[in-house]
């Protein structure tokens, strides 16, 4: 049979589908160059090539490589105008052909096409195959609806190996590649096997279905048993009196609430113990708030946190000046959360004075973070329940105030601050410190387990902030677990600030006065600072300002005056007389006196220290409270003093004769530490020899039995002290070389640090004459 070949025949690409010989089909077509297509085929001869394009979710073919190599040549039989641009037609497939060469013109793809003529088609082989492929489809029409009707009489009586292959690929639901494989084969053999196999493939694709729908009807009918049962236990529980609907919304909720497979099973087995008690059981109370409180908690909610550094550092510098540390840490986490996608929240520790901000920063960190903020004060807590909650059996239980505040936040990433951590204490009832290092320690909070619960609870995606004035009593275990951030006192320059930023116009709202009313001059503020408050933070310089507003408005609502102006010489009209002077340090060079740096809760101060050798027995007598530690370096401070006397010319026999007195003045102020250690031995020393020690000279150190100056804390405090009192020289151990960038670097520039290791170069530089 010789092949047929058509020139310039219409191209009509088809997207997910294979048009085959010896079948009918009707499509929609609306892309232009398939509408141009057809044009030329119903204003030619009517043939037209259907042929299927390799990618088919494209919408436009740009050239004919795009299309698989060969289709099949089709007669039109119908158009149809459909409503906009689409129209429909049906088209008769009549033989296969392979494109030999192809253009672009009118709009449409043509192509010169050769006819694929299958070789041996009577081989006992492809007999054998055509055989086979015909039971198996009989098969598949007789128990499956998935071959048209039409379609399967004509396979059922068909006698043409050739037309069965075509008929039965084209119905059958195969991929584009396969169909495309059995349309360009040109042996009968060879498209018979591929047909054989797909059949094959889909006789065990419909034994599984048959057996999964089987799996499928066994379960239905299941809980169709189950259902007639409930409706049965329904009507019984209407009967009773019971409200059958409410605990039917009840699981509805239970499973929409998203809780993790171990929590929803027991959940519902809760569920269904309360489901077969009385309403009116005081167990079914018990558990009815059980489920109430495992509904309520938040399981998968979560809110995004802010994707733009510079959102969140904008926001923590408008509500905070200052605290550098703490918003280089948020910074950081954010970039790594925004890096990796998800990491475990770390657990910072804010630790300084009373005042500097610790607890409004937590609320700030939320905002910039765009989390939900929850606060737990933990001052004086000694309940381990408190904590943990008390299990549900108890009359009256509830969750622990970790689990209570996760309902209130809402969400499972809050931002979650435990104020006053150093408050908590002990007793009979257990340690809340205990309970706490499951809730603090990132490798055990993602299964953290409330008694009350009893269910893991994941606290891993929290950022919890705790708030300190200080680390001492703080368990170590406890303080292992969190990341200490210090915050330490602000400087007059940056309470300043915040006076003029914050505080002024925050209290001048608070009380009603209009802004351009009420001029607090920075004079005043300095004032304020200096002679009202004694402190780290700004706690009562944000009260006396509050008082000064309070009088203004006083004035202002009684027409007294329209416009007020608070200066340095007029503050004390407001707040009365002054109640703290400045530190006034030593005017002169004495003998027997030297001027150390002290660390207080309120920030630092200068210490004068009094030593007066008078003839005796060789007794010390220490006052001004000092504690055990002081007294201890004082000592050692006479020890080493007494040890190296020859060198420093002192006749050692002088120690057997001579009290030593040393006194701290503000005796009534308790006082501790090593920290004064090298300022007792200059005391000291000065009054051995009689050489005046230098009163432009503080110093802070710890000293040894052998002489060495070991390092201190609180350094950035104690040097704002001996900037306020004009000192010029500070001498500080050289170990704290490192701490000197904490300085403010207006305080830095003006004062003459000496770093120093031995207690000689400590005399050297404030003793005259040494």
């Amino acid at each position: 049979m010789a092949k047929r070949t058509i020139n310039d025949i219409p191209v009509l690409p088809l997207r997910g589908r294979v048009m085959f010989p010896d079948n009918s089909a009707s499509f929609d077509v609306g892309r232009l160059e398939s509408l141009a297509a057809v044009k030329r085929a119903s204003d030619g001869d009517a043939y037209i090539l259907l042929i299927a394009q390799r990618d088919a979710d494209k919408e436009t073919v740009d050239s004919l490589d795009e299309l698989y190599p060969a289709g099949t040549v089709c007669r039109l039989r119908q158009i149809t105008r459909l409503p906009g641009a689409t129209v429909r037609i049906t088209v008769e497939g009549l033989f296969r052909a392979v494109m030999v060469r192809g253009d672009k013109s009118e709009g449409a793809y043509s192509a010169d096409v050769a006819e694929i003529v299958s070789a041996n088609p009577n081989s006992d082989l492809s007999e054998a195959y055509f055989r086979t492929g015909k039971d198996i489809m009989g098969e598949i029409c007789r128990t499956e609806n998935r071959i048209p009707k039409e379609a399967a009489s004509n396979l059922e009586a068909c006698t043409d190996p050739e037309e069965f292959v075509n008929i039965a690929a084209y119905n059958l639901k195969l991929p584009v590649e396969k169909k495309q494989e059995i349309l360009e084969s040109d042996k009968l053999v060879e498209r018979l096997k591929l047909l054989d196999k797909a059949l094959n493939d889909e006789i065990e694709v419909i034994r599984l279905e048959r057996k999964i729908n089987a799996i499928v009807r066994q379960n239905i009918d299941k809980n169709q048993k189950e259902f007639y049962l409930r409706e049965q236990l329904r009507a019984i529980h209407s009967e009773l009196g019971d409200d059958e609907e409410e605990k039917t919304e009840l699981e509805n909720k239970i499973r929409s609430r998203g809780m993790p497979e171990e929590v929803l099973q027991k959940a519902l087995k809760e569920l269904s113990r309360m489901d077969k008690m009385q309403t009116s059981s005081p167990d079914y109370n018990v558990l009815r708030m059980y489920l109430d409180w495992l509904i309520d908690i938040p399981w998968t909610e979560k809110t995004e946190d802010t994707e733009k550094l510079s959102d969140a550092v904008k926001i923590l510098n408008d509500d905070h000046y200052g605290l550098e540390k703490i918003k280089e840490r948020i910074t950081e986490y954010l970039a790594v959360l925004k890096l990796t996608g998800g990491m475990n929240a770390p657990i910072l520790c804010l630790v300084g004075p009373p005042g500097v901000g610790k607890t409004s920063v937590a609320s700030s960190v939320a905002r910039a973070l765009g989390r939900k903020f929850v606060r737990m004060s933990l001052g004086g807590v000694k309940d381990e329940s408190e904590i943990r909650g008390h299990r549900k059996t108890y009359v009256g239980a509830l969750p622990g105030r970790i689990i209570a505040a996760m309902k209130n936040a809402g969400t499972v990433n809050p931002v979650f601050l435990l104020d006053e951590i150093d408050k908590i204490s002990s007793d009979m009832r257990g340690d809340p410190a205990s309970a706490l290092l499951e809730v603090l320690d990132p490798a055990q909070n993602s299964t953290f387990r409330d008694r009350y619960l009893e269910v893991p609870y994941d606290l891993s995606k929290v950022l919890f902030i705790t708030t300190a004035n200080s680390l001492d009593t703080i368990p170590r275990p406890l303080l292992d677990r969190m990341e200490v951030i210090e915050l330490n006192g602000y400087t007059q320059d940056e309470k300043r600030e915040i006076a003029k930023r914050y505080l002024v116009e925050k209290h001048k709202k608070s009380n009603g006065v209009e802004s351009g009313s009420l001029k607090i001059t920075d004079g005043a503020i300095d004032e304020v600072i200096e002679g009202y408050t004694m402190e780290a933070g700004v706690r009562n310089l944000e009260r006396n300002i509050d008082a000064i507003c309070r009088k203004a408005a006083v004035k202002l609502a009684s027409g007294k005056a329209s416009k007020l102006r608070v200066t340095q010489g007029n503050v004390c009209k407001y707040l009365g007389a002054r109640r703290y002077e400045r530190d006034a340090g030593m005017q002169a060079d004495e003998i027997g006196a030297a001027t150390g740096l002290a660390w207080t809760a309120v920030g630092g101060t200068t210490l004068t220290i009094e030593v007066s050798a008078m003839h005796g027995k060789g007794d010390i007598l220490l006052t001004g409270k000092l504690g055990d530690v002081m007294k201890e370096s004082a000592r050692a401070a006479i020890s080493y003093i007494r040890s190296n006397s020859e060198a420093y010319g002192i006749d050692e026999s002088a120690f057997e004769t001579t009290d030593i007195h040393i006194h701290v003045p503000e005796g009534a102020t308790p006082k501790d530490g090593p920290s004064a250690g090298i300022t007792m031995a200059c005391a000291i020393l000065s009054a051995f020899t009689k050489k005046p020690v230098k009163s432009s000279v503080a110093m802070t150190g710890e000293i040894t039995l052998r002489g060495k100056v070991l390092p201190i804390g609180g350094l950035k405090e104690k040097a704002l002290a001996a900037y306020r009192v004009g000192v010029k020289d500070v001498i500080i151990p050289a170990d704290n070389k490192k701490d000197l960038e904490e300085i403010p670097e207006n305080v830095r520039g003006k004062l003459n640090f000496i770093p120093v290791s031995d207690v000689d170069t400590v005399f050297r530089n404030a003793i005259v004459g040494m």
